[in-house]
């Protein structure tokens, strides 16, 4: 059940970094945001639970939300702004 939650709290953050990198002109639109953000708030999420040895602890101790807010945000964001720009590049002449 933990692992559920801590998943969530990733997916969850991750959507709104990816929202929020959505507000720059790399936007891939709202659906693609909140794709895109979800998808690597998992992706770094993960990484992160997994680097700091919260994966498995309680899912309502500070310190592993903590680390999957960031690291879920920070994922979102950092993936969307990565393909914007790259589509933006790619589109550019």
């Amino acid at each position: 059940m933990e692992m559920l939650i801590n998943v969530l709290v990733q997916i969850i953050s991750g959507i709104i970094g990816g929202n929020i990198a959505g507000m720059t002109k790399q936007s891939l639109g709202t659906g693609l945001n909140t794709l895109l953000g979800g998808v690597g708030g998992l992706l770094l999420g993960q990484v992160v639970a997994a680097l700091t040895g919260t994966s498995g602890g309680e899912p309502l101790d500070v310190a592993a939300i903590g680390g999957n807010i960031a690291g879920g945000g920070v994922g979102g964001l950092v993936l969307t702004w990565v393909v914007g720009f790259i589509k933006q590049k790619m589109t550019a002449k």
